[in-house]
């Protein structure tokens, strides 16, 4: 198979305009085209020896490299020869969805302030009878038994209005801004724009015990996906608009904007890199201006001054952030076991959030408190007002409250309810602690504040974001640490007892895939060069067709691959045959397998990283890739198949389940004595 043809391959003339028309396209997209490859220096051999001077090591020690067969949809009928883009952190496109970022920020964080005064509006209406759009708790009210109508009202009209304009308002919003995310292209019905924030205010302003942040979320992540479904953009960067919408959303409402663009990471964008990371941020940033000119930069729950914790009094507070995050496990667990339980009415669900409501009712008949967002609980709670009994009170009716409502469909957020349900929890433990062993140090301030954070880390696993927003929203220096400590043991009691968050668990029962942990590519830290099969069998373009195909049948090992790069007269790859087009009955055995050729190979350099080559093979649909060297670029190194991309993963797994010692101090002690002596 080795016979040297005596003239090089020619492209048929019938070829001439199709090969025009792919240089015209690989210009348009920036491609580098390569129309004589150089091949292997030594054609006297079908293989190319191991040691040559541009070896490196194969990944054919770990396991089988041989090339996958082809799907008969591939026919492999190769495309111009061309290599992948180098990748880039950011593009100019960048600067576009960037500058459209900041425009829907400025728009989400003006739907916040609208939002919030239609809340107050709703709640003057209902439990006050005035025209005010004043934000007030529902705690104050005058209407007797008669309140417990209030929210049932409420849960009727947004129950007609999730069954005939749209389900997705029903909930808290996030969940269903990550399955869009993850299975929809980032894509949100338009309609949820309007109907999501009117159906929030309705049921928040009748008494629902929700947070207005999850609503505003998912109102300002429907914008951004309705601009992105607008513009001529692609998944990613309307994923990224979306993101962009919910974080400005969260910085509006809370004037947090580090913290809203963390919580979209680990929410919604799942990724970590510049062409997402800089668009949210600057329209977090740009929302959170908003709200500095509109309402002011003071902490929406400011905390007075608290003295630094020493030693024993952190480590009372990483315990008590263990056991709020078995709450939170508790809390998630039976917040789904309340809405298993409503799936089982013999009625329909637009009268779930009715129901629901009667229950808001009644117990907020005798614990008003436990009515409206509750945002003034909380600043209650970090500054220390509430005595023992009140914020006993306050979690177990709180959150009987907000966990039946929640499982009945209505529209709310989750953030501030487990916020004041985790804070009073943490008070209240800091104040028995500090009674009971005051040399300890415990400030019940301190407490309520790790308390909070804990909770929703545990319940939703945002580490990160729960630690920056509880330090953003109360800007107190000295709770940093104590949030960190008690915020990480939450994550880790909820990370070893519950698979799914309170986020993600409704998506997960419907079957989506939700990631939680964010990685580097591994395929980004091996190149080509390195992981390709370099004992290339090549065939020449002048061998006959018969000829090849004993070869073939001839059970030897070389013969047994599934695709062939061919090799003409002088040692320049002129294209790749596969071997179904090798036994293809139709072709006389007296054919040239240069003939056989109808396009050149595609390729990549060996510098080129096996993210960049996997990425090519999906785009050129092949299952192999010619690998060349760098310098010149036309030398063949060798050939990238699907099976080497696996083979790759050989290091990752052994790195990550092969344990061993590599230092043993016995033995070390033992030569070093040995030496001395």
């Amino acid at each position: 198979m080795n016979a040297v043809m005596p003239a090089r391959a020619q492209i048929r003339q019938e070829e001439l305009p199709s090969w025009r028309g792919a240089v015209w396209r690989a210009r348009r997209r920036g491609v580098t085209l390569l129309r004589s490859p150089a091949a292997i220096p030594d054609r006297k051999t079908m293989n190319t020896p191991r040691s040559e001077e541009m070896a490196h090591p194969s990944v054919r020690t770990e396991g089988s490299t041989d090339a996958l067969p082809f799907a008969p949809s591939l026919g492999l009928v190769l495309d111009a020869a061309r290599m992948p883009r180098r990748s880039t952190l950011v593009d100019r496109r960048v600067l576009l969805i960037t500058a459209v970022a900041v425009v829907i920020a400025a728009g989400a964080a003006l739907i916040a302030q609208v939002l919030t005064a239609l809340i107050g509006l709703v709640t003057n209406l209902a439990f006050y009878g005035r025209w005010s759009v004043d934000f007030v708790s529902p705690a104050g009210h005058h209407l007797g038994a008669w309140v417990i109508l209030v929210p049932v009202a409420g849960g009727l009209i947004v129950g007609a209005m999730a069954r005939y304009g749209s389900q997705a308002i029903r909930g808290h919003g996030i969940p269903e801004a990550m399955e869009q995310v993850l299975l929809n292209e980032s894509k949100i019905a338009p309609r949820i724009t309007f109907l999501k924030p009117v159906s929030s205010a309705i049921a928040i302003g009748t008494g629902g015990p929700f947070g207005a942040e999850g609503p505003i979320i998912a109102t300002g992540g429907a914008m951004g996906s309705f601009l992105g479904q607008l513009l001529h953009v692609t998944a990613v960067e309307r994923k990224t608009l979306l993101a962009a919408g919910a974080a400005a959303g969260m910085a509006a409402v809370f004037g947090s904007p580090v913290s809203a663009l963390i919580l979209a990471v680990e929410l919604l964008l799942f990724e970590l890199k510049p062409r997402s990371l800089i668009p949210v941020a600057l329209a977090a940033v740009t929302a959170t201006g908003v709200r500095y000119a509109l309402v002011g930069s003071a902490p929406v729950f400011p905390m007075p001054g608290v003295s630094e914790p020493g030693g024993a009094a952190l480590a009372c507070y990483i315990a008590l952030g263990a056991l709020i995050g078995l709450v939170s496990v508790g809390v998630t667990r039976i917040v789904y076991g309340i809405e298993d339980a409503f799936e089982k009415l013999p009625i329909h669900w637009m009268w779930w959030p009715a129901i629901g409501g009667l229950a808001v009712g009644v117990i907020g008949y005798f614990a008003p408190t436990t009515m409206g967002v509750g945002y003034t609980n909380i600043e209650a709670i970090v500054a220390g007002h509430l005595g023992m009994a009140a914020l006993a009170s306050l979690c177990v009716l709180k959150f009987l409250s907000w966990s039946i409502a929640l499982g009945s469909g209505t529209s709310g957020g989750t953030l501030a309810p487990l916020f004041t349900i985790g804070g009073a929890l943490g008070a209240l433990a800091g104040m028995l602690l500090a009674a009971w062993a005051p040399r300890l140090g415990i400030d019940p301030r301190i407490a309520g504040l790790v308390g909070m954070a804990a909770i929703f880390a545990g319940a939703s696993r945002a580490l990160l974001a729960t630690i920056v927003f509880a330090f953003e929203t109360t800007q107190q220096p000295f709770g940093l640490l104590p949030l960190l400590g008690g915020c990480a043991a939450a994550y880790l009691i909820s990370a070893l007892l519950m698979r799914n968050t309170i986020m993600t668990e409704k998506i997960a029962r419907r079957g989506v895939r939700v990631p939680s942990e964010y990685a580097a590519d591994f395929l980004e830290q091996v190149t080509a060069g390195k992981a390709c099969t370099r004992d290339v069998v090549s065939l020449h373009t002048a061998d006959e067709l018969g000829e090849v195909r004993r070869w073939l049948n001839s059970g030897k090992a070389e013969a047994q691959h599934q695709g062939y790069p061919v090799l003409d007269d002088q040692g320049r790859v002129r294209g790749v045959v596969t071997r179904r087009d090798l036994l293809d009955p139709g072709q006389p055995e007296l054919r040239r397998i240069g003939e056989l050729i109808r396009r050149e190979p595609i390729v990549v350099r060996e510098d080129h990283s096996l993210r960049e080559a996997a990425d090519h093979m999906v785009a050129e649909n092949v299952g192999r890739l010619i690998v060349v060297s760098r310098d010149p670029p036309q030398r063949m190194v060798g050939i990238l198949t699907r099976g080497d991309l696996l083979a790759a993963h050989a290091r990752r797994l052994k790195e990550a389940h092969q344990a061993g010692r590599h230092i043993r101090i016995r033995q070390a002690l033992k030569r070093r004595l040995d030496t001395l002596g």
